[in-house]
Order: C-alpha cells, then structure tokens, then sequence
C-alpha cells in the first residue's frame, strides 16, 4: 500500500511539470549557427556552436591546436574577424548591459563563457546554456563571433576579465 502511495505521489508531481521545460532541455528542430574557429594565421582551431534550447542558447566550444593553459572565451558582437588581432570582432555581447564576469555582482554578459581549458595535446571544450538569449539577438544585423583569448578570463574585470589578447576567432553563420 504504502508503495502504491509513494507511486502515485510520483505520478503527481511529474504532472505538474506537464508543459514545462527546464532552460537549456534541447527543442525539437531548435535553430543553430556554427563558428568555424581560425588562428591569427589562418589555421583550423575548432568550431563554436550555438544552439536554440528551452529558455536560452547552448553555447559549445570544441578546440584544438591552441598553446595549453586556461584561456577566456566569450561570444562577441559584430560577426567580423579580421586578422591578426580580431578587433573587429567588437566588444563582449552584452545586450543587457551588464557587467563583466559570472563573479561580477552586476554581471554577467550574456557573451561570458566559462574558461577554455587546452590540455597538453592542444584541445579543449566548454559549454554554457546562456538564459534568455535567442537566435535573433545573437544573429542580428551585424552578426557575432566568438573569440579566444590568450590568457585565463578572472571572471570579474571589466570589459573582458583581463583575458589578454585575441588568439581565436569564428563569426556564427545560420546552419
């Protein structure tokens, strides 16, 4: 009895989340766009990719051929990456105005990842759902693109958490 009880207390409360979907559960035919991820030089270094989920964008970096150690990653405004620095990339995507970095009391931008760690044979991943975060922002007029910096991000400087320069850089494209 008591089984049969514990049961149907399950069922309930499963019920009650009927309808809702937790940020970041992945959406049937969601939207995406891909970052092809280039060196100063020219050379392949991985790929970013963005992802429509419940509640946000699913932001993925996969990379390789980067020197090893800890490096800042953070999608930025303009969808341009003109070598050898990347300043055309602009500044961090910050549509809300917020501050620089997840231990920023007045942050984050909705641009800040997590550090990039590269293990010794040059590859590394990270990934972040960034909450309330669309396609269409991400992809507006004047695109955007994710960028690699040289140095580990301190997760609360502003304007990019001492992250030193850029090393990396890929504009989404719809995919």
């Amino acid at each position: 009895m008591r089984m049969m009880v514990m049961m149907a207390g399950a069922l309930a409360l499963a019920g009650c989340n009927e309808g809702k979907m937790e940020t970041g559960a992945p959406i049937a035919g969601g939207a995406h766009a891909v970052a092809m991820l280039k060196s100063a030089t020219g050379a392949d270094v991985g790929r970013a990719t963005a992802t429509e989920v419940a509640g946000g964008l699913r932001v993925t970096v996969d990379a390789r051929g980067l020197p090893p150690g800890t490096h800042g990653a953070h999608v930025h405004t303009t969808g341009r990456c003109d070598p050898p620095d990347f300043a055309s990339a602009g500044g961090h995507w910050n549509p809300t105005g917020m501050k620089h970095g997840s231990m920023n009391p007045q942050g984050p931008h909705e641009g800040d990842l997590p550090n990039l760690v590269i293990d010794t044979g040059g590859r590394g991943t990270v990934a972040l759902t960034i909450p309330g975060a669309t396609m269409a922002g991400l992809l507006d007029a004047d695109g955007a693109a994710l960028v690699i910096h040289a140095s580990a991000d301190d997760l609360m400087t502003d304007p990019a958490g001492n992250s030193g320069a850029r090393i990396a850089c890929g504009v989404f494209h719809a995919g």
